[in-house]
């Protein structure tokens, strides 16, 4: 058998260096990929292996996203607790404001007839003496009565003063009067009666306190004389 020995030619040395840069070039992109994927150190920075791994870092990045979102959440739930407060205050105080204003609604309108109830009063009074006017009486009587039940529709009292102790919250001093039978500052006289309206003054009672006279102990009773 007939040996055949090829001839190695410049055509063949040129494949070569061909080769040889194509699996330099491939080396390099080889190194680069691997420089991107974080098999080599980066330049400038500590080529020691880190003891972190990408799983535990995004579990450390979870957890501190966790935690800020605990921190809102319960600065938003004081938020409301303070707005559903002060939104339940103000429910309360807009009804108390309204419940005021429907009984004291027609204040200003029963003042202004307080002073045509005193003259029915006074010519009650006046006309008890006269006989003739019995009947005019009775019809002011009715006329009066009325007005009462109006009154009493819209919460109005009247103050009751006569033998009471005198008090300043609904009673009106004009005057003082020396007197031996009444306790000291007790009302013996009144002038002009007191209203209130749902249990606020409506207007005083104008009334005479009694004085104890010098030398009577306030009781109605002579002191006894000391020997």
């Amino acid at each position: 058998m007939t040996g055949k020995t090829r001839i190695k030619t410049g055509a063949d040395d040129n494949d070569t260096a061909k080769q040889t840069e194509l699996s330099q070039a491939d080396a390099e992109k080889i190194r680069a990929y691997e420089k991107m994927a974080g098999s080599e150190p980066v330049a400038g920075m500590d080529s020691a292996p880190s003891d972190v791994t990408p799983l535990e870092s995004a579990d450390a990045d979870l957890k501190a996203e966790l935690e800020a979102v605990k921190s809102e959440a319960a600065l938003n739930g004081d938020r409301f607790l303070r707005v559903s407060a002060d939104f339940e205050n103000y429910k309360k105080r807009t009804a108390r404001n309204m419940e005021d204003f429907r009984k004291y609604a027609v204040e200003s309108l029963v003042k202004d007839m307080l002073p045509v109830v005193d003259n029915l009063e006074r010519a009650i009074v006046s006309a008890e003496e006269d006989k003739t006017a019995a009947g005019i009486i009775d019809g002011v009587r009715m006329t009066l009565d009325e007005l009462f039940r109006v009154f009493d529709k819209a919460a109005v009292k009247p103050i009751d003063a006569m033998g009471k102790a005198f008090d300043p919250a609904v009673h009106q001093a004009v005057m003082q009067e020396e007197s031996e039978k009444h306790p000291d500052k007790t009302v013996i006289r009144e002038f002009q009666k007191g209203y209130t309206i749902h249990g606020r003054l409506l207007r005083p009672a104008m009334v005479v306190v009694a004085k104890v006279p010098p030398g009577n102990n306030g009781d109605g009773v002579e002191p006894a004389s000391k020997n």
